[in-house]
């Protein structure tokens, strides 16, 4: 072979082997780097279905005051995928959940978490059996929200951009919420998550704000005939005229019972929009203040840690219900149930997920526990089975009569601290942790 021709077959080679390195580095750039993506999507039914404020017979609808919606968030780092969804009812069982993550594509269901913002102004999903096992819940609704739920997220994927991040966690002022058992026994602490974009035409502006605040939103309640999502509608209306993106809001530990302050005088309170308005603008105000100081992140890092849990369900109550529940729970000897639970860590926040109605004393425990300086929890997140209190508090006050009986039973706040333990030891501390007494 000549030279020339030994010359043309290692430039060839050598273009060939430039070329690999060039897609090589474009296929790795475009797996890192830290990016998030947002979507929603409305549920309200229409027709409006009766609505549900927990255990029993929803109650007929005729009048609308803000739409329900499902709204996502997706993370992107290193490869790893993370997505937060809010959706406004009163609680997300998962059953229902398993449906939408099997539509996703791109995310690993254990890293999908379903939150519900636990307005009691929205259709049943649970599937509530009466007396007589018969259940109202509308399935096709239900099947609807589902593929509405994939959508959401499937478009917050296909919208992922290159990001930045803020996280910040503060005392959110004013008349918001209180303890309605214990008027100072609750959360003050208000935590957010803001993420803006960084490339092209959207840099530098908000791509999607959540805020994860304790409160049942049941100023309107289920009993007055009007489909809601009560405070977290004018919550998201005011974020979003503020600063733009996708507002998302997601509950904390708001069990025993952490309510909607919408006190006006001595026994009475205001029921009406007007006052969800007030709260959910207050609150949207003091979130946006909290975060507003900030420093950014530009490369947090996004690590999740998953696993089954499983709890024991003693209540009579809560057994009827799993036994007649066309969601067909998967019940285990013993009369065990297993969810899933996470520990993610973004960047120097850290979210740890409830399924259920943890009261306060836990939240305060859990939050404690934690190896960050900014502490998340996410209650009725990917699942919600009812309230959970500690084994001194289960059955022990009149006021907990309520509390104890729509609880799975006295063995819940232990399974759950035990649960959320080995998860904190589990995974690695959120970036930049410093433990009290640290130099």
């Amino acid at each position: 072979m000549s030279n020339s021709k030994h010359s043309n077959l290692r430039n060839w080679l050598g273009f060939v082997l430039v070329f690999f390195i060039l897609n090589l580095a474009s296929a790795v750039l475009a797996q890192s780097g830290f990016k998030v993506g947002a979507a929603k999507r409305v549920l309200t039914p229409d027709p409006l279905l009766p609505v549900s404020g927990g255990i029993g017979t929803p109650r007929p609808s005729t009048v609308k005051n803000g739409d329900l919606w499902v709204r996502a968030m997706v993370m992107e780092n290193n490869g790893t995928r993370v997505a937060f969804v809010g959706i406004d009812n009163l609680g997300w069982p998962a059953a229902l959940g398993d449906k939408s993550r099997a539509l996703i594509k791109g995310i690993p269901a254990e890293n999908i978490l379903i939150g519900a913002t636990h307005t009691h102004s929205g259709p049943d999903a649970y599937g509530f059996p009466n007396e007589k096992g018969e259940v109202n819940a509308d399935f096709e609704y239900l099947n609807w929200c589902v593929q509405q739920i994939a959508d959401a997220v499937n478009e917050a994927v296909a919208n992922l951009e290159a990001a930045e991040l803020k996280t910040a966690v503060g005392e959110a002022k004013g008349k918001i919420a209180y303890n309605y058992y214990a008027p100072e026994l609750y959360d003050p602490r208000c935590g957010v998550i803001q993420a803006f974009g960084t490339a092209g035409k959207n840099k530098g502006k908000v791509i999607a704000t959540l805020v994860n605040y304790a409160i049942h939103p049941e100023v309107i309640g289920n009993g007055r005939g009007i489909t809601s999502p009560d405070v977290c509608g004018p919550l998201y209306d005011r974020i979003e005229s503020q600063v733009g993106g996708i507002a998302i809001f997601v509950n904390g530990a708001q069990g025993g019972m952490i309510t909607a302050d919408n006190r006006v005088s001595e026994g009475k309170e205001a029921s009406d929009y007007e006052e969800c308005k007030r709260i959910g603008n207050l609150l949207a105000d003091q979130a946006l203040e909290i975060v507003s100081s900030a420093v950014p992140q530009t490369n947090p890092l996004i690590q999740n840690t998953s696993m089954q849990a499983d709890f024991s369900v003693d209540s009579p109550i809560l057994q009827y219900i799993l036994q007649k529940s066309p969601h067909k729970y998967k019940v285990k000897a013993g009369n065990i149930v297993t969810t899933q639970m996470n520990l993610v860590n973004v960047g120097t926040a850290q979210i740890l997920t409830i399924p259920g109605e943890a009261l306060p004393n836990l939240g305060f425990y859990l939050k404690r526990k934690m190896h960050t300086n900014q502490a998340f929890l996410f209650g009725l997140t990917n699942d919600a089975f009812g309230y959970i209190l500690t084994e001194e508090d289960f059955n022990s006050f009149k006021r907990y009569e309520y509390v104890t009986r729509t609880s799975l039973g006295e063995k819940t706040g232990p399974a759950l601290v035990e649960h959320s333990m080995k998860l904190i030891e589990k995974a690695p501390a959120s970036e930049g942790f410093a433990p009290a007494g640290s130099n």
